[in-house]
């Protein structure tokens, strides 16, 4: 297998065709403020990091949501507040537990009716609403806009009229349980997408094995602990919930649980880490730290179903495992990988500057069926049909 140089990446330079200008509100999560420091929230880092890629395409995006929000957009209209939050939550430590929400709670109620009131005031025909967190209320209420789930990445039924799932894996799953459903045309997958700016990529790494996400059985927490004392690694155990809870009592030697990891330290133990674990014991819609740990030239030793089959080149960015011998084999000649080819997996194909590219396909499609042509809408100008491409 042959990797492009990192410096001969041009994603952002490549356009099919003549490109449209297009205008997006983009609904935030009720629950969250969309900021980075909410990065062990996979949907609002979705929310930040999309509006920042249109922005950069120079599309117009209005973003509803918290006060406080310091995402990139055209507008930031509060739709909710640490009043509200307070609300609806009270005082909790959502960086120790997980975070709190409820449809019906009021925080929720309020987005809805308030953000409804909002894009009403903005909107024109032909835009986009994207509904990040199934926003239906304020769907319903705007027929007339082009609706999307812009990044499904949870086994729900689907009710908008277009969908953009993390992976093929989730997408199949969502089908698979719904009655009468088959694929759509114009349902689609695009893969989450990472900022190269978050992440330090490190040829050099420390010792020991990292697990980075939520404290829970399904993630493979004991698989992890239980590996780490074969192989004689220290284990560093990152993410929000309680190492107790869901392993019964306190880590052995062997294991250092750190608690919540912020942008700075998520940066500093990705690249130090000799590998990351993350052994998910459900079908994965994507597991974003595989992406992440890429980009910070680090390795990834996952489960084998799930996203990760999408994700994960087994034998080059990682391992995928199905028994306790093929994870031992793994963490003992993860050194056999190279972090550079780790690195340009996930900037040839994770990258924001990629990814928006698909997203602006995708919407294009879309505007077909808005202008009349639908699914036999042509463009002669169009030079290339790489949306769906990987590169190696």
């Amino acid at each position: 297998m042959t990797f492009l140089l990192l410096k001969d990446i041009s994603w952002s330079k490549s356009k099919p065709y003549k490109s449209l200008y297009m205008r997006f509100h983009a609904l935030a999560l009720p629950h969250t403020v969309t900021t980075k420091e909410y990065c062990a929230c996979a949907f609002t880092q979705k929310v930040f990091k999309l509006c920042a890629m249109l922005m950069k395409r120079g599309h117009t995006v209005y973003h509803y949501g918290h006060a406080d929000s310091t995402v990139e957009c055209t507008e930031n209209v509060p739709v909710t507040d640490n009043e509200v939050l307070q609300k609806a939550y009270g005082t909790y430590n959502w960086k120790k537990d997980f975070f709190q929400h409820n449809n019906a709670d009021h925080a929720h109620q309020t987005f809805y009716t308030r953000a409804t009131e909002e894009v009403g005031k903005r909107k024109q025909a032909g835009d986009f609403l994207l509904c990040f967190w199934g926003q239906r209320p304020v769907a319903d209420a705007h027929p007339d806009l082009i609706v999307v789930e812009p990044g499904i990445g949870c086994f729900n039924r689907l009710f908008a009229p277009f969908n953009v799932f993390e992976s093929y894996a989730v997408m199949n799953a969502v089908y698979g349980i719904m009655d009468n459903k088959n694929p759509s045309w114009y349902d689609c997958v695009i893969p989450n997408y990472f900022d190269p700016a978050d992440f330090e990529f490190r040829e050099k790494k420390d010792g020991y094995l990292l697990f980075l996400g939520r404290l829970i059985t399904n993630k493979g927490l004991a698989i992890a602990v239980d590996m780490a004392k074969r192989t004689g690694h220290k284990l560093i155990v990152a993410g929000q919930g309680s190492y107790e809870d869901v392993m019964g009592g306190p880590p052995p030697d062997h294991v250092e649980v750190v608690g919540y990891a912020d942008v700075d330290k998520r940066r500093e133990l990705l690249a130090g880490a000799k590998a990351l674990i993350q052994a998910s014991y459900y079908n994965e819609p994507f597991g974003g730290c595989v992406v992440e740990a890429n980009m910070s030239g680090t390795p990834v030793i996952t489960s084998d179903w799930g996203a990760f089959s999408e994700t994960v080149v087994h034998g080059t960015t990682g391992y995928r495992c199905r028994t306790m011998d093929h994870f031992v084999w793994a963490a003992t000649n993860i050194h056999r990988l190279s972090p550079a080819a780790c690195r340009e997996w996930a900037m040839n194909n994770y990258s924001t500057d990629r990814v928006v590219l698909m997203y602006e396909e995708f919407f294009q499609m879309l505007t077909d069926i808005k202008d009349g042509g639908g699914f036999y809408a042509e463009h002669p100008d169009r030079t290339q049909l790489d949306w769906l491409k990987k590169r190696l």
